[in-house]
């Protein structure tokens, strides 16, 4: 045979025929390669199998812990399988991308998951929750289908209390879906121990009436479905302002910045507006017509439009109603359409002997705080009784309200709805003097009694005062025709109507704006008197109970 030796890698080997070179020997032991660092989750090489991605295992992980919901806003969340009833965002320092980490970190020893795994991951695990139909996610109050009301408490075994007509009670797992956000603290539990109401009355400096006007807002911002009006606690230095308005929304959502500055813009106002159900905005000089503007629609629960995050043509609609407070020293300097929607509340002056620190309120706040939850709880379900059949002989601007103030009178036989409405006429006559341009109106119909004519000339019968035009004045004639339209609530407070339905007779048919002098309505009436809703038993704060109403 041919065969001839070549040296191959060093070694003379033997070439047949063929020129094919003999295979050199295999190490077949495999317990003899590397014995010292064993493969962990490694396939086989023989079998060909492919170890899954990071990203696979992920969203493995994830499925097996979250179930995965859509919020009626647009927004992706995960909700634990075996958990309390809370909505996870995805992304964020407390979402659910930020656990996966973790977890997979625990679940893999050795092995960590990057950033473009946890992005990948995240990108199904929002299309798995864009398959489901959108669901409620409440913000600290909610309601359920019954249209029993649930208050989150903030904790973390996600405990809630339920309200419904008749009694209250603290559950292990909330029955609807709520969200939580960094700009919430937890609420302690409720109890019923002596009279709450009068151990919060005892913090406060203000009169009886106003007080009782407070305990009925408190309860009302535990209504989602109604609008509320802006809590205004007005008065000079030295009256507790601030404390005050940081104790009621501590009561109400508490929060480690229960008390928030001004925003700059429309965009971090709703990034506020978004993280908290009640919010002050403390020590309020003027308001600019935006801020106004958007306070209004917070009342009412109007939505803002924004662009989606990282996308040029995807928008978000930010829909929500808050629970607002303010403080203030002039009330008059707020705009004429936020005056209506306000619930004014003198504050005191207080004596110096009478002066406690910071620490003493904060003390015995935290102290009585408990009690005070579970009184104004056992009111509210009172209210949730009798608010049905409540029906006002005519309705205010902030209607629903007026019906749980009178449903209140009814409960506590308090008068509260006749207050609220006397303070609110006042409010508008001060914010109506504290408009220039208003207060120029009011003086025209006061003089004439009747006044016609278009916008440009009322514009030269009323003249700036002093010839100097102040900021808010109208520059033009179109200005001064929308201002008017402003002011007509204001106007219409102190028994002046605005028409501008009607057109002039010559050929340019010129819109024409009527002010006419009318008579003050009379007092608004409340719900007809009724008898008590139960016996002579312990008052509300000590465990009262509507009774069986059948």
């Amino acid at each position: 045979m041919n065969e001839t030796t070549m040296p191959v890698n060093g070694t003379a080997r033997r070439v047949g025929p063929d020129s094919s070179t003999d295979p050199a020997p295999v190490n077949t032991d495999r317990t003899t390669v590397n014995r010292e660092r064993p493969v962990v989750n490694k396939p086989s090489v023989d079998d060909g199998a492919k170890k899954p991605s990071a990203a696979v295992r992920l969203v493995q992980l994830a499925r097996e812990r979250y179930r995965f919901v859509v919020s009626t806003d647009g927004r992706p969340y995960a909700v634990a399988v075996d958990g309390p009833n809370i909505a996870l965002p995805l992304r964020g320092r407390s979402g659910v991308r930020q656990r996966l980490a973790r977890l997979y970190a625990d679940t893999f020893e050795g092995d960590v998951a990057s950033q473009s795994a946890l992005a990948d991951a995240m990108t199904v695990l929002e299309g798995i929750a864009e398959d489901s139909d959108p669901v409620p996610v409440h913000l600290r109050v909610g309601h359920d289908e019954a249209g029993t009301l649930v208050v989150d408490l903030g904790t973390a075994d996600g405990r809630a209390v339920t309200v419904s007509a008749g009694g209250w009670e603290v559950v292990d797992r909330s029955p609807v879906l709520f969200r939580r956000s960094g700009a919430m603290a937890p609420m302690p539990t409720p109890i019923l121990i002596g009279d709450g109401l009068a151990m919060f009355y005892g913090l406060l400096n203000m009169d009886e009436s106003s007080f009782r006007r407070l305990v009925a807002w408190t309860i009302a911002a535990w209504i989602p479905t109604i609008p509320h009006p802006v809590l205004t606690l007005k008065g000079e230095q030295g009256t507790a302002k601030s404390k005050t308005a940081q104790m009621v929304v501590n009561l109400v959502d508490p929060s480690p910045a229960a008390k928030r500055s001004q925003p700059r813009d429309a965009k971090a106002w709703a990034t506020q507006a978004f993280n908290s159900w009640a919010l002050c905005l403390d020590n309020v000089s003027v308001l600019p017509q935006w801020l106004s503007d958007t306070l209004c629609k917070a009342v009412t629960g109007d939505g803002i439009v924004d662009r989606a995050l990282y996308t040029d043509d995807d928008v978000v609609v930010l829909s929500f109603r808050r629970v607002l407070a303010m403080t203030t020293i002039d009330a008059g300097a707020l705009a004429g359409d936020l005056a209506e929607r306000l619930l004014l509340l003198d504050l005191e002056l207080i004596d110096d002997s009478k002066r406690r620190s910071e620490e003493e309120l904060d003390t015995a706040f935290a102290t009585v705080r408990p009690a005070v939850l579970g009184s104004l709880f056992d009111l509210l379900a009172a209210v949730l009784v009798v608010l049905p059949g409540v029906k006002l002989e005519s309705m205010p601007r902030m209607a629903d309200f007026a019906r749980v103030l009178a449903a209140v009178d009814q409960v506590m036989e308090w008068n509260t709805l006749d207050d609220y409405l006397a303070a609110s006429a006042n409010v508008a006559g001060d914010a109506l003097e504290g408009d220039p341009f208003g207060s120029a109106l009011a003086a025209l119909v006061e003089r004439c009694g009747t006044w016609t004519g278009t916008a440009a000339q009322l514009l030269e019968q009323v003249p700036p005062p002093g010839g100097i035009r102040p900021p808010s004045w109208p520059k033009d004639a179109t200005r001064a025709g929308g201002k008017v339209k402003r002011l007509a609530p204001l106007l219409r407070s102190i028994g002046i109507t605005v028409d501008d339905t009607q057109r002039s007779q010559d050929r340019h048919r010129s819109r024409l704006l009527v002010l006419t002098r009318t008579d003050l309505p009379e007092k608004t009436a409340s719900a007809p008197d009724q008898g008590p809703l139960w016996p002579d038993v312990a008052p509300i704060g000590q465990g009262r109970r509507a009774p069986d109403l059948d």
